[in-house]
């Protein structure tokens, strides 16, 4: 006997039998039960998942005789009597299946209509199947709408359709339509892990489980893979098998990229891309590997412990969820997405992977850090005309040692006037205001806070703020550097180190990279004219330029809000129209500066 592929050879042939739609088997076992049957039924869903097959129970339990030959309608099919038998085989004279893909014009649909006028030859019910459904023609629809509706008693219908979309609505509202669900890869892995015990197939959960993955929802898929795997790998199915049969990119692979990533590391990236160029790996399912994690890492951040402990992706996805920002996660997770459709636009799909993958470190959340490059940073040098358009003569040379005190209020030095309006204006956009509209502002802006949000002036403080203006005004420090100088605070000065360490304190785990305070050394270095060296730790800095920024536009909006209360038009409105008011920070005030 020649070979059963296994999508055949364990077909469900009862309703019990089924998997993954439990609500569409309650619903018929019931209306079988108590014998409440439709004249038409629509079974919807993606390729795969039983629609054929539900119908063919369906029939076999309309015209079950039982073992002993006096049965009736069913929910459990005997599977022995003539009638189940002939059905299984497909030779049952009284069950005609259509497929509308090549017969889809109305001399078919007539020709079916004709045959319904006649009683059931062998069986209790005829019943007519028309798969791929919405591919009949207008004109068939139309024809086959009176039968539709009110069809003998002796006839059943039955529609299957992968678009109900295309399907007329006068069909839809003849039909009685259960939508079958694509199935969950567990629940596909289980299945796979049963029929491959009972073939006597070895196969280990890896395996198993990137057959559930690559199914796609559908057990009909599920099957013909698992016999594609079996041939693959010489009658044993392993993960290396798999992987080699479907193309699908080595995990460990896609995490040592996001690893990558998350560490603003391009030398790894890049190296990364030319392992997969050397091993012919896929562009796509790096990609989808690398979105499967994120998406994994994603749940780890906001339900800790939630991953299931089986899956050897767990480990992985906790690493990224610790080392990258939830923020900066859903960041990269979006541009994954996207450039998964970009693949087919490029000549060369790795040379695509590799603008994505360099994507999120040009690119940061909002509030957040921009990337940051993995090789040494070349010194900051101010030209001397942005020099001169802020300040009138060059920076004055400090003297580290002398008092810390005395030597920040000369480093600050005096400030740009309007003798520069186009480099303050530069100045205020590299400034930015990335803080502006923190959480901290919204609720000082309220009067709320905590310690850990408003700016508390310090001493140290006050003249660190000054610092950070001047470099930001003399174009000294830009994008992450300037982002590290705004978000931490200065804790203190070791004068007796060698050279002079200032001590900065920030929250933020990707502004702490050493590469980051070699920049900013350097910048304030060639500010006060002595060499210094930035040593930056964690923690929760209480004074920083953008706390006391963000302090500032708060205590503005405030200014402006009761400015707005307190004007008499505003305040002849509120009189004259019951229930008006104004709505909590809808007002901006405007920029000082302008």
């Amino acid at each position: 006997m020649s070979y059963v592929v296994l999508a055949r050879k364990y077909r469900p042939r009862r309703f019990d039998q089924m998997v993954g739609q439990p609500h569409v088997v309650q619903a018929l076992t019931n209306a079988l039960a108590q014998q409440r049957l439709h004249h038409a039924y629509l079974f919807t869903g993606t390729r795969g998942i039983g629609k054929t097959t539900i119908s063919r129970i369906l029939a076999k339990s309309l015209n079950c005789l039982g073992p002993d030959g006096r049965g009736g309608i069913t929910a459990e099919p005997c599977g022995v009597c003539p009638a189940c038998t002939a059905i299984d085989a497909d030779r049952f004279v009284d069950y005609i299946e259509l497929d509308a893909a090549s017969n889809r014009s109305i001399d078919e649909i007539r020709d079916l209509i004709e045959r319904a006028a006649y009683k059931p030859s062998v069986g209790r019910f005829k019943v007519f199947m028309i798969d791929e459904a919405h591919q009949l023609t207008k004109d068939a629809f139309n024809a086959l709408l009176k039968t539709l509706e009110e069809p003998p008693e002796y006839l059943k219908f039955v529609l299957a359709t992968t678009d109900p979309e295309k399907m007329l609505p006068t069909v839809l509202s003849r039909c009685l339509q259960f939508n079958l669900r694509p199935m969950a890869p567990e629940t596909v892995q289980d299945h796979l892990a049963g029929v491959l015990a009972a073939e006597g197939v070895a196969a280990d959960a890896a395996a198993l489980r990137l057959l559930g993955r690559a199914a796609r929802g559908s057990m009909r898929d599920a099957l013909s893979l698992a016999d594609q795997a079996i041939a693959y790998g010489g009658g044993r199915i392993d993960e290396a098998v798999v992987r080699a049969m479907l193309g699908v990119a080595d995990h460990a692979q896609a995490a040592a990229l996001l690893q990558a990533v998350a560490a603003r590391d391009g030398a790894a990236l890049l190296a990364g891309v030319q392992v997969l160029r050397e091993t012919g790996g896929s562009a796509a399912a790096t990609l989808e590997a690398m979105a499967t994690l994120l998406q994994s890492a994603a749940v780890e951040q906001a339900v800790p412990g939630a991953l299931d402990e089986s899956d050897p992706d767990t480990p992985a996805a906790r690493a990224l969820a610790a080392a990258m920002p939830a923020d900066e996660l859903q960041l990269v997770y979006s541009m994954l997405l996207q450039g998964r459709g970009e693949l087919a636009l490029a000549g060369d799909d790795l040379a695509a992977l590799t603008m994505v993958l360099l994507r999120p470190l040009a690119f940061a959340p909002a509030g957040g850090a921009a990337p940051a490059t993995p090789t040494r940073p070349r010194p900051l040098r101010a030209t001397t005309a942005a020099a001169t358009a802020v300040r009138p003569a060059a920076a004055p040379r400090v003297d580290i040692a002398a008092d810390p005190d005395t030597a920040l209020d000369a480093a600050a030095g005096p400030r740009a006037t309007g003798g520069a309006p186009e480099t303050a204006a530069a100045a205020r956009r590299a400034e930015g205001y990335c803080a502006e509209r923190t959480s901290a502002e919204r609720r000082l802006s309220a009067g709320q806070g905590s310690d850990a949000t408003v700016a508390i002036p310090r001493a140290l403080g006050d003249r660190w703020d000054a610092v950070v203006q001047q470099l930001v005004e003399l174009g000294r420090i830009g994008a992450l550097t300037r982002e590290l100088a705004q978000q931490a605070g200065l804790a203190g000065i070791d004068e007796a180190a060698q050279p002079p360490r200032w001590r900065l304190v920030v929250a933020r785990e990707t502004l702490r990279a050493p590469a980051l305070s070699e920049r900013l050394g350097e910048a304030l270095a060639s500010l006060v004219g002595t060499p210094l060296a930035i040593a930056v730790a964690a923690g929760q800095p209480d004074d920083t330029p953008a706390l006391r920024a963000a302090a500032a536009r708060a205590r503005r909006l405030r200014e402006a809000e009761q400015l707005l209360a307190a004007d008499p038009v505003v305040q002849a409105l509120l009189r004259d129209f019951p229930g008006a008011r104004i709505v909590p920070g809808s007002v901006e005030p405007l920029d000082p500066s302008h």
